[in-house]
C-alpha cells in the first residue's frame, strides 16, 4: 500500500521525479493571507422584446416613438468588489457600472453600490459606517421587513442591489441552552440632499434596530424603523429548517399611518391613510435528485386593490386616445409622473403567489441548472413565467439563456406589461 501511494504520488507530482538531490524548501509567503481581496465580473447581456403594442406600459413610454413589435436591447455590467483588513480595521467596496443602448435610448450608469468601513475590536463587537446593503429578511424574492433596504426584483431577487449610506453597531453573545446567540444592530440612517435623498422626506435623521435569537434552532428577528423620513414600522420574520432538506419562513411588517395616493378613470389624485400590514410564508425544499423548490406567498397592504389598478389603466387608454385626438400628452405625462411615483413599483398590488423549480444537472449534463419561475397575481389571475438555463462548466464564465412571459387580459397587472415576451442571453466573466 505505501508503494501504491508513492508511485500515485510521483505520476501526480512529475516535477518530484527531476528534482533529484535537490534540497526540498517551503515558502510560507505563498499560503499566507493577503490583506486585500479584488475581484467582481463583467456580464454582457444583449435582450430582445416582444413589444405588447396594445398594453398601457407600451402607450406611456412609446407614444411618440412609433415602434414596431420588437426592440434589441443591448447591456454592459462591470462590478468589482474590493475589500481591505488589516488588524480590527476593515474597508470594503462594491461597484457598479451599467452601459445600455438600444433603438429607442441609450444610458451609463456608474453608481458605488456599498462603500464602508468596519472596525472590531473583539469578535462580538463591530461597528460600520458607509454606504451599504443590510439584506434584512428570510424571504428569497420579497422581504417586507426590509426597512433599510432597497426592494428586490423577484425576476432577479439575487442581484446585488445599492445600499443606503448608514452607521450601525453589531453586539453578538453566544450560550449554551435553548438559545444559543443573540445579537442587536442599530443603526442610524441620514436623510439629506444627496445623502439617502430617496429614502424619504429630507433633513431627518432615521433610527432603524434588529434583534436577533437564536432559539431552539430557530432564526427570529425583531426590526423597528422610526424618524421624520418614513413613518414608524414594525417587522418580525423566522426561519427554520424542519429537516436538513426542508425550511420554512416567514415575515410579517406593519407600518404606521402609511399614506397611499391613488387615481381615478378621469385622472383626480386621491390620499388614503391608514395601518398597513404586508406578510410573506414561504419554504424552501431539496429532493435527493437535487431539486430545489421555493413556494412563497406574499402580501402587499401597501398595495393597490383590483379596481384602482383598472381605474389607472383606464386614465392611461383615456390619455392615449386624447393624445391621438389632440396630440396633446399632458395626461399622458401625468400618467408618467404617477406611475413612476407608485404604480409602477414591483408588484405593485396586494397577493402574489411565487414558485421557483430547480434542477441541478438535468437529463446529466454537467455543470448546468434548468429553472422554471411563476409569479401569480392572485387578484386578478394574471400570471408571469421564467424558464431558464445555466451553464457554468467553462472556468470563470456563467452562461444563461432565459425568457419570460408575462400573461393575462387587459386591465391586469401582467396583462399590461411591455412585453408579450423577453428573451436575454447572458455571459458573465468572474475575474
Amino acid at each position: 500500500m505505501r508503494w501504491l501511494l508513492t508511485s500515485l504520488l510521483l505520476l501526480s507530482f512529475p516535477e518530484v521525479l527531476l528534482a533529484q538531490e535537490e534540497e526540498y524548501s517551503f515558502d510560507l509567503s505563498e499560503i499566507e493571507i493577503k490583506p486585500y481581496d479584488i475581484g467582481g465580473y463583467v456580464e454582457l447581456r444583449p435582450v430582445l422584446f416582444g413589444l405588447d403594442t396594445d398594453s398601457s406600459s407600451h402607450k406611456l413610454k412609446f407614444y411618440d416613438h412609433g415602434e414596431g413589435d420588437t426592440l434589441d436591447e443591448y447591456n454592459l455590467t462591470f462590478q468589482v468588489d474590493a475589500s481591505y483588513k488589516k488588524g480590527i480595521g476593515g474597508l470594503y467596496l462594491k461597484m457598479n457600472t451599467d452601459l445600455r443602448q438600444s433603438d429607442v435610448e441609450s444610458s451609463e450608469e456608474t453608481e458605488l453600490y456599498e462603500g464602508y468601513l468596519s472596525l472590531e475590536p473583539s469578535r462580538s463587537l463591530i461597528f460600520e459606517i458607509g454606504k451599504k446593503t443590510l439584506k434584512w429578511g428570510k424571504g428569497y424574492a420579497r422581504n417586507p421587513v426590509a426597512f433599510v433596504d432597497r426592494t428586490k426584483d423577484p425576476d432577479e431577487p439575487d442581484l446585488a442591489r445599492e445600499g443606503y449610506v448608514v452607521a450601525s453597531v453589531d453586539y453578538i453573545k453566544s450560550f449554551d441552552g435553548p438559545l444559543k446567540t443573540i445579537s442587536f444592530t442599530p443603526v442610524a440612517i441620514p436623510v439629506f440632499e444627496h445623502v439617502n435623498e430617496d429614502f424619504g422626506e429630507v433633513n431627518n435623521v432615521d433610527f432603524a434596530g434588529k434583534l436577533y435569537f437564536l432559539l431552539y434552532d430557530t432564526d427570529i428577528d425583531f426590526i423597528v424603523l422610526t424618524g421624520g423620513s418614513k413613518t414608524t414600522r414594525f417587522g418580525f420574520d423566522f426561519s427554520r429548517n424542519i429537516i436538513p432538506n426542508f425550511e420554512v419562513h416567514g415575515e410579517f411588517a406593519l407600518i404606521d399611518d402609511y399614506k397611499k395616493r391613488f387615481i381615478n378613470s378621469d385622472g383626480n389624485m386621491f390620499d388614503d391613510e391608514y395601518d398597513a400590514e404586508s406578510y410573506l410564508a414561504g419554504l424552501r425544499y431539496l429532493t435527493a435528485s437535487e431539486t430545489t423548490y421555493i413556494l412563497e406567498y406574499y402580501h402587499n397592504g401597501t398595495g393597490f386593490s383590483e379596481g384602482e389598478m383598472e381605474d389607472y389603466f383606464s386614465f392611461i387608454d383615456k390619455a392615449y386616445d386624447t393624445y391621438l385626438s389632440s396630440d396633446d400628452d399632458a395626461l399622458l405625462k401625468k400618467g408618467s409622473r404617477v406611475t413612476k411615483g407608485s404604480y409602477g413599483k414591483i408588484n405593485s398590488m396586494r397577493d402574489y403567489l411565487y414558485l421557483r423549480i430547480s434542477q441541478k444537472e438535468p437529463f446529466d449534463i454537467l455543470y448546468s441548472t434548468a429553472s422554471l419561475t411563476g409569479m401569480l397575481n392572485i387578484g386578478d389571475n394574471s400570471f408571469s413565467l421564467s424558464p431558464e438555463l445555466l451553464y457554468t462548466g467553462i472556468t470563470n464564465w456563467e452562461l444563461r439563456l432565459k425568457t419570460i412571459f408575462p400573461v393575462g387580459d387587459s386591465d391586469t397587472e401582467f396583462g399590461e406589461k411591455l412585453n408579450d415576451y423577453r428573451i436575454e442571453l447572458r455571459a458573465r466573466y468572474y475575474f
